[in-house]
């Protein structure tokens, strides 16, 4: 990087600096994350990319798999404040957003008539990190009230806007099991996901150690790792890393190849997609990409990145055919064939 490793003069560190720290933390987050949950290492390196890059992240896994602890524990050695929406049914999109309210005050003059005024009232919306758990058990109406808080980080109520702290991210879960009293996430609703985030099972001696810890009497307390504003200097970071034009090229043509009607799409994708990824999916897979070099230290984000994390961003906006439902190819099966093509 094009960096002095010493401080700038407005005391401010510089980006050589920042990537010094982005390494380290990275280390010791993992460390402070693992004091509550045992393994998920690989889960954990990608939030840490979707943190560093302000992404949001889908989590997909069957309950038990500690998706909302590996979240909470996050926001614990960050010291960000942490909100948790249920999705249900019959939830609406005012209780994710806030709504309006009208609010009389007490009669100050004695004419027995109080003083009205409307008054806002924030949903769990507004904390730094946001826990949308089961979020396909609600109607697309509602889960729609998160695409502007998710694009602009803001919402708007009526003809007011009201801002989203800074850092303002969405780590949601779905379970991919049970489908019963379920929704569909729409692709619009997906495109906003930065990553995809398939939380498996743990290992034989992982699972001993669940089986110890969460049995005994102290769960262990997270221990705090970085603040707020030392997240922002992070996130303000990445944009900054450079990328190779090499990383740059891969990025957009393998997310070209996921288009069946690209005159270069590889015959998987003519036969096995329906639609493949949109533009979101080169950038977010270029800033991904810069995300985990900074993770690391490195001085540039290259193809590794590109190749390491084209799945996990990828392969939530593909829409597989009918063919590929009726032989059981997965996205992430189509994704391996196009990048070994590549």
């Amino acid at each position: 990087m094009n960096a002095e490793s010493t401080m700038r003069a407005d005391g401010s560190k510089s980006d050589a600096q920042l990537l010094e720290m982005a390494r380290d933390s990275a280390e010791r987050l993992r460390d402070a994350i693992g004091v509550r949950v045992v393994g998920q290492r690989a889960v954990v390196e990608l939030m840490l990319v979707a943190l560093l890059a302000r992404g949001h992240a889908l989590l997909v896994g069957v309950p038990g798999l500690a998706k909302t602890l590996l979240v909470a524990s996050l926001a614990e050695a960050l010291e960000l404040s942490f909100g948790r929406v249920q999705f249900t049914p019959d939830l609406l999109p005012a209780d994710i957003t806030g709504t309006d309210v009208l609010q009389e005050d007490a009669d100050a003059g004695g004419s027995g008539a109080g003083r009205r005024s409307v008054r806002f009232l924030r949903g769990p919306i507004f904390p730094n990190l946001v826990l949308g758990d089961e979020i396909n058990r609600t109607p697309p109406k509602t889960q729609a009230a998160l695409l502007q808080a998710m694009q602009e980080r803001r919402v708007t109520i009526g003809t007011q806007t009201h801002e989203l702290p800074d850092p303002f991210q969405v780590f949601a879960t779905r379970n991919p099991i049970e489908q019963e009293g379920t929704y569909p996430l729409p692709e619009a609703q997906l495109d906003r996901f930065l990553l995809e985030l398939h939380v498996d099972y743990p290992s034989l001696e992982e699972e001993r150690e669940v089986a110890r810890r969460t049995t005994g009497v102290n769960a262990g307390r997270v221990p705090r790792v970085l603040g707020s504003d030392e997240v922002r200097a992070l996130q303000a970071l990445v944009p900054r890393m450079p990328v190779t034009e090499a990383a740059v090229h891969l990025a957009v043509a393998v997310s070209r190849a996921t288009r069946p009607t690209d005159p270069n799409a590889p015959r998987e994708a003519r036969e096995l997609v329906r639609f493949g990824a949109g533009p979101r999916g080169p950038q977010a897979l270029v800033l991904a990409a810069k995300a985990r070099a900074a993770l690391r230290g490195e001085a540039a984000a290259d193809v590794d990145d590109i190749r390491e994390l084209a799945v996990p961003v990828l392969r939530h906006r593909l829409v597989l055919s009918y063919r590929a439902e009726v032989e059981g190819v997965r996205d992430v099966d189509v994704l391996d064939r196009i990048l070994r093509s590549m």
